[in-house]
């Protein structure tokens, strides 16, 4: 069960870490493209720009890296519940995920307000603690 716990957390911080590069991968890739804008798409073409247009992103090594991660912690998520307790698990996990992306967001310095963030992380700690007891 120890185990389980450990995993659930690292998943919950691989997520949450993740979460935030692919917002900032995001970002990067939203300026580039408005930097590179085409003149205003015409009907017929709006289905092709729209399909270009997430090729490009996939390929975009800020967005996709972080992705794929995201999405190989969201695997090893669903090989965990297959033996864990969803009550247990979701709950862990979601927490941790959402205290991992305030704390990396402001590693990354994304502007927030750090006392309301450490407040929130603190009872995120303490909820999570609860659960396990």
């Amino acid at each position: 069960m120890k185990e389980d716990m450990e995993k659930m957390v690292a998943v919950g911080l691989v997520w949450g870490a993740t979460n935030a590069l692919i917002r900032r991968g995001a970002l990067a890739w939203d300026s580039k493209k408005s930097s590179t804008t085409d003149s205003p798409p015409q009907i017929r073409h709006k289905i092709l720009i729209a399909l270009r247009d997430w090729i490009n992103l996939l390929l975009f090594w800020q967005y996709s890296v972080p992705f794929l991660i995201n999405l190989s912690a969201s695997a090893t998520f669903f090989a965990l519940l297959s033996h864990s307790p969803i009550s247990l698990a979701v709950p862990v996990t979601n927490a941790t995920t959402f205290a991992a992306t305030a704390a990396f967001g402001i590693l990354l310095g994304e502007e927030t307000q750090i006392g309301l963030a450490l407040l929130g992380t603190t009872f995120i700690v303490f909820g999570i603690w609860l659960c396990v007891l």
